[in-house]
């Protein structure tokens, strides 16, 4: 039996950022496949000697990001890997952070914004190494004062680090990074699915859990194909829907 990876309590990463980069690694390692339980939070904080907040933090985290599930009752899961058909080939406003054509005050409260270690599937996406310090930004949008999205959002520390000591509330990330420092989107690949509340984003949205929700995913680019950004939103279902301008490209002679 192989000797359990433990917590460097010597750190300065906090505890609940080591778990989660530990149960994506445990994931890897054990070969687990989609649907596969996980331990439970008992298990957890006995094996890795910690205590049930950071154990529940961690899992929230990774629950966000679509790397496990939980389901009230059953346990913890690896989350399903879902099949992407193509979308939006020719979308237009790709980098337009605001789904337009909604009505009433929108506003935007910043939750979270800090620098934490690059799970698996962070790194993988941002072409950084695992455990590699990015910003990751936590907002929730708001439509006359009722949550309608909770948006994270992961950027490498090199175009992050613009962005620690400013105030995110109400303005367009991608217009602030292109504005004031230059950063320049190019292209970006972006997917849209169903999903259902946990208990963290049923809290933040002001719904019940396992209400519908719409999760945009995306990741933007560069003109050399370098990973700027990585993006999820999670809409409450009952107040969101997505509008994309396609454009027929036309036959050459």
């Amino acid at each position: 039996m192989h000797p359990v990876p433990a917590i460097d309590r010597g750190s300065a990463l906090p505890f609940y950022h080591q778990l989660k980069l530990l149960i994506v690694q445990d994931i890897a390692a054990r070969g687990l496949e989609p649907g596969d339980r996980l331990p439970g939070d008992f298990e957890l904080c006995e094996r890795y000697r910690v205590s049930r907040t950071v154990v529940r933090q961690a899992l929230q985290e990774l629950e966000l990001e679509g790397v496990i599930s939980r389901v009230k009752g059953r346990g913890t899961f690896v989350a399903d890997r879902k099949t992407s058909e193509g979308f939006g080939h020719a979308m237009i406003g790709l980098f337009e952070e605001d789904v337009r054509g909604r009505s009433g005050e929108q506003t935007i409260a910043v939750r979270r914004l800090e620098t934490v270690a690059a799970t698996a599937a962070v790194a993988t996406e941002l072409g950084v190494a695992p455990g590699s310090t990015v910003v990751e930004i936590e907002r929730l949008r708001m439509v006359n004062e009722e949550p309608w999205a909770l948006t994270i959002t992961q950027l490498p520390l090199s175009i992050g680090r613009f962005v620690l000591d400013e105030d995110l509330s109400n303005v367009s990330l991608y217009g602030l990074l292109e504005r004031k420092y230059g950063v320049q989107f190019a292209t970006g690949r972006r997917s849209i699915e169903a999903g259902l509340a946990s208990e963290t984003m049923a809290e933040a949205l002001r719904v019940l859990p396992g209400a519908p929700l719409l999760i945009l995913r995306s990741l933007a680019f560069d003109d050399s194909g370098v990973p700027l950004e990585r993006f999820a939103g999670f809409h409450r279902g009952d107040l969101s829907r997505f509008l994309v301008d396609v454009h027929r490209k036309q036959p050459t002679e």
